[in-house]
């Protein structure tokens, strides 16, 4: 026989954050400090699940959400003399807690991490010498007994059977993306994606604010130029009209409203923002992960949202991970699926030593198109999914082992 889940839907009176007068949005691209924090954090987490795999046939114990980064200190000069020079390296701390011995045998836990740490770094600032530029430090301690007693009891269960929560966490998701949010996710992919090949003087630090005030929109972009693609002055300010173009452009793909569309406001001809690397982590910004976008890869203070960090958290048994993760796929399905739903929000919480198959409670709240919207239908199609993405939560859990799922 299934379980019967706890399983709530309500239907609520709220006006859609379309129609409201006032909506935020940001996003923190790749390069900010504090989302470098956190695909440093997940980039470990997955090399540890491989290493453990491979050497011990199984995923241990370990949490390696606490990434440290201390900015450095550059001189970044226009020209392609070199584009100046990183003075002092950036320090990044990998802290947290990961099993260090099993059956007598002890791993290599730092060595997995840093090498992880640099690869991750490499991969994603492409002006970085990784070797030169930064200082990768690892000090992951073990784990807590309590904690380590909970992850032992998972991994000597059989397969068939289901992890219980290592902690009492909750998980938050909304769906569908409203324009805004919708913007200011893909004008960053879209520019690393796509604009950054076509612009070389473009840096992976671009940061996204939205502001819609009723049919307006105002999008502030900052962005790290780098220095050794920009000629002079001159040069800076027609890349920044560029990619001011080409943000301008993924706008209007997502909305008929009227947009304005900034780039590096504090600019002066005396002080402009321009680095060596394509970060401000080079020179002053120091990040920490779960500062950052939550696993939609957006910061939305006009939802409900969990101030969990999803990075780095293993995909095992931490429902602060997994049911974040989780919930952003049920709010997916039920928006897509469910006819005359305006909005929905999916909120699970876990409670500690009890399957994560089986939360204390799972929630549904739908704010209701004014028509077309059968409550009676859609309560029943929304119990469905939430009861089979529970189900199937290893998914969840084998996807973020994989390195398949955004986190931030």
């Amino acid at each position: 026989m299934g379980l019967t889940r706890n399983i709530n839907v309500e239907f609520v009176s709220r006006e859609p954050v379309e129609e409201q007068a006032i909506e935020m949005v940001e996003r923190k691209g790749l390069g900010h400090p504090d989302s470098l924090c956190d695909g440093i954090a997940e980039a470990v987490s997955v090399a540890l699940c491989s290493e453990y795999k491979e050497k011990c046939g199984t995923i241990l114990h370990h949490n390696t959400d606490k990434v440290q980064l201390v900015a450095g200190k550059s001189n970044p000069k226009y020209g392609s003399k070199g584009g100046g020079e990183v003075i002092s390296p950036i320090y990044i701390l990998l802290s947290g807690r990961a099993t260090r011995v099993f059956e007598g045998e002890e791993i290599a836990v730092d060595t997995v991490a840093i090498k992880a740490a640099k690869e991750y770094l490499r991969k994603t600032i492409r002006n970085l010498d990784v070797e030169s530029h930064v200082v990768v430090e690892s000090r992951l301690g073990q784990g807590s007994s309590d904690l380590l007693t909970v992850f032992s009891r998972n991994r000597d269960r059989e397969k068939t059977e289901m992890p219980t929560a290592n902690d009492t966490s909750f998980g938050v998701a909304h769906a569908p993306l409203s324009e805004i949010e919708a913007i200011a996710l893909n004008a960053e992919d879209r520019v690393m994606a796509e604009y950054r090949d076509k612009e070389p003087a473009v840096g992976e630090d671009m940061k996204v604010m939205a502001l819609r005030e009723k049919d307006s929109i105002i999008l502030t972009v900052g962005d790290a130029f780098v220095s050794k693609h920009v000629d002079d002055y001159q040069h800076y300010e027609a890349a920044k009209q560029g990619l001011k173009e080409f943000v301008s452009g993924v706008a209007e793909t997502y909305t008929s409203r009227e947009v304005t569309t900034e780039v590096n406001r504090a600019d002066t001809p005396d002080s402009v923002y321009l680095t060596v690397t394509g970060t401000s982590a080079e020179m002053g910004d120091d990040g920490a992960a779960g500062r950052g976008n939550r696993c939609n890869g957006l910061i939305t203070p006009s939802r409900p949202i969990s101030m969990e960090g999803t990075p780095g958290k293993n995909p095992v048994n931490h429902t602060g991970k997994i049911y974040n993760l989780l919930a952003n796929k049920i709010a997916n399905e039920v928006a897509e699926s469910v006819d005359g739903v305006q909005e929905v929000y999916i909120k699970l919480l876990s409670e500690i030593g009890r399957r994560i198959d089986d939360p204390k409670v799972a929630t549904a709240q739908i704010v209701g198109a004014n028509s077309g919207l059968n409550s009676g239908v859609a309560e029943r199609k929304v119990v469905r999914i939430i009861d089979d993405w529970l189900a199937n939560i290893a998914e969840i859990s084998e996807q973020a082992v994989r390195g398949e799922l955004r986190t931030f």
